[in-house]
């Protein structure tokens, strides 16, 4: 995989609690720790998002597309 370099402003508090986890060697760096933390955070972003779009579907209406499936698919086997 590809990176890239950044910079990032951060609280001081959050750095130390970020440097003791590197020092307690949960993480291996500080680097690691931050990628792992944003990949973390677009993953529930992403969670999220699909939650919402789901809860949008009507149940019926999907179960009916459903049932037109199992009917093509068997038409189609005859």
């Amino acid at each position: 995989m590809k990176t890239t370099k950044i910079a990032i402003t951060i609280d001081q508090n959050l750095l130390n609690r970020l440097d003791r986890l590197v020092a307690e060697r949960r993480f291996p760096s500080r680097s690691c720790a931050v990628r792992e933390a944003v990949c973390e955070k677009l993953t529930q972003i992403n969670r999220r998002r699909l939650a919402r779009e789901c809860a949008k579907l009507d149940p019926n209406y999907e179960q009916s597309l459903a049932g037109e499936g199992l009917v093509l698919t068997a038409e189609a086997e005859v």
